[in-house]
């Protein structure tokens, strides 16, 4: 008879429990929980599970730029808890921890920051960080807040650029529409970070429309701004306009952040009463705190 090697998913058929299947799981991880504090350490069949989660979880690990052993260490951490050993489909709840800890570690990867803070909305919803040197110009030869000027220099807006004048005016909008939000009962944190993902979106896009219908769909996004769908939809339509042809030239086509660009002031747009009422209706905890979470999507008149 040829000797050969089994590989580690056809040898754990052979032990004492088919971990293969959510059954043979479930009984591996219950009989070493009550097997004491070294079980994990000194069953034979606890170390050839760990080989099949390193070899099947491998490819999700590599898709996000990590060793596998890495995502082993997650499923590991995911087996010994009490949602996995009495799940129905243990290894649905395995990989789906192992999923979202594989994306959260990358992000903490590219944001220079620990997994546990890339994991709060507020910090993984900016962008990685940039050295100057991977731009073509770099930034300190056109951007403001590097620039000193002499103590000499008039102080005329005639003589500031107008790449400079547009830079502070998008900034000034921008800060704007986060005073806006925050006025119509959504927290400061949630509006900072939202408002500025949809305008670094924007400014990937380049068109408000193409911006909108990309967001739109953007679950992952939205999930880690931690905003309900009302909410998120609502965000969207007020910062970048309603998409239907009908409402282009209106308020409500051109959105907060376009009417902010061409000189509307914070006050003009608070005494418009279908934007605030909409902003305010969709701010997040509103419709819980009410209790009509069970309200149709659509709204209707009111």
């Amino acid at each position: 008879m040829t000797a050969h090697t089994q590989p580690v998913h056809d040898t754990l058929l052979t032990g004492i429990e088919d971990v293969t299947t959510g059954e043979g799981l479930r009984a591996l991880l219950h009989r070493l929980h009550h097997g004491g504090r070294h079980a994990w350490q000194h069953d034979p069949q606890a170390a050839e599970l760990m080989q099949f989660v390193a070899e099947k979880y491998a490819p999700l690990a590599r898709k996000h730029g990590l060793d596998p052993w890495e995502a082993a260490s997650a499923a590991f951490d995911v087996m010994r808890t009490r949602a996995a050993r009495e799940a129905h489909d243990p290894w649905a709840v395995i990989t789906h921890a192992v999923r979202i800890t594989c994306i959260f570690e990358e992000r903490a990867q590219g944001l220079l920051c620990s997994v546990h803070q890339a994991r709060r909305p507020h910090v993984s919803a900016f962008h990685d960080p940039e050295r100057f040197s991977d731009r073509e110009n770099p930034l300190t030869d056109y951007h403001p807040a590097f620039h000193i000027p002499a103590a000499d220099a008039p102080d005329a807006t005639d003589e500031i650029p107008a790449s400079e004048r547009a830079s502070t005016s998008a900034g000034s909008a921008v800060e704007n529409a986060i005073a806006l939000f925050t006025l119509l009962d959504w927290p400061a944190d949630t509006a900072r970070a939202a408002i500025e993902h949809v305008c670094g979106a924007l400014t990937r896009a380049g068109t408000r429309q193409t911006a909108y219908e990309s967001l739109r769909r953007d679950k992952h996004a939205r999930a880690l701004l931690d905003l309900p769908s009302h909410s998120w939809t609502a965000l969207l339509k007020a910062l970048l306009g309603h998409p239907h042809p009908a409402y282009t030239a209106t308020g409500l086509g051109r959105g907060v952040l376009l009417r902010l660009l061409i000189g509307e002031s914070l006050p003009v747009l608070l005494r418009d009463d279908d934007l605030v009422l909409s902003v305010s209706l969709a701010a997040p905890g509103r419709r819980r705190n009410r209790g009509d979470a069970d309200e149709p999507r659509g709204g209707g008149s009111r």
